[in-house]
């Protein structure tokens, strides 16, 4: 896959507080962290910007509040070398601060490789609104993770169908390349 010298990897909310089975339910990609390694190295080591994103919750009781045990990163990150760390509240990197798109912006950067936690939650929402931003996105699917959740009328999908959910509506919507970390790093 030919990519961008300056093609940024944003990585969004690979946080600790994640590793709680009792709070997020069936996890799918077991191999999520390990993908996002091995971006992180690569990117890294082609001199290329790294932007790291971490979810500070408001909601009381969250295992990713801002200075509780749950909100720091993982060690597949924890001392990543990073050009940008962004802090937010909501699902979007793009509502952090610093301004995400102004520094993108500032550095001429236009294309981005998204991965991290949860798939269909706050990946799924940055990929769109950057895919809305005219950012050329790609979105390496097996970087991502999400957890089963519950809708409406009882509905519950599990992890994977929601990530494949995500991949139809990033791909298909024309929001973002959905690929595979190999796909990414031309292995």
């Amino acid at each position: 896959m030919d990519l961008d010298d300056t093609a940024a990897l944003i990585v969004i909310d690979v946080q600790q507080g994640f590793d709680d089975p009792d709070c997020w339910g069936e996890r799918d990609n077991p191999d999520a962290e390990a993908n996002i390694g091995r971006l992180v190295e690569a990117w890294a080591d082609a001199s290329r910007p790294i932007v790291l994103v971490r979810h500070d919750s408001r909601e009381p009781g969250s295992p990713l509040a801002a200075g509780t045990p749950g909100n720091a990163l993982k060690p597949v990150v924890a001392d990543a070398p990073h050009d940008l760390f962004v802090t937010k509240n909501v699902n979007s990197a793009f509502y952090g601060e610093p301004d995400l798109h102004a520094w993108l912006g500032g550095r001429g950067i236009r294309q981005l490789v998204v991965c991290g936690i949860q798939t269909n939650q706050c990946v799924e929402t940055t990929a769109r609104m950057a895919g809305n931003l005219g950012y050329d996105v790609v979105l390496p699917i097996d970087a991502t993770h999400t957890f089963e959740m519950a809708g409406p009328g009882g509905i519950r999908l599990t992890a994977a169908e929601l990530a494949r959910a995500t991949a139809v509506n990033l791909d298909g919507g024309g929001f973002a390349r959905v690929v595979a970390t190999d796909d990414v790093l031309g292995a």
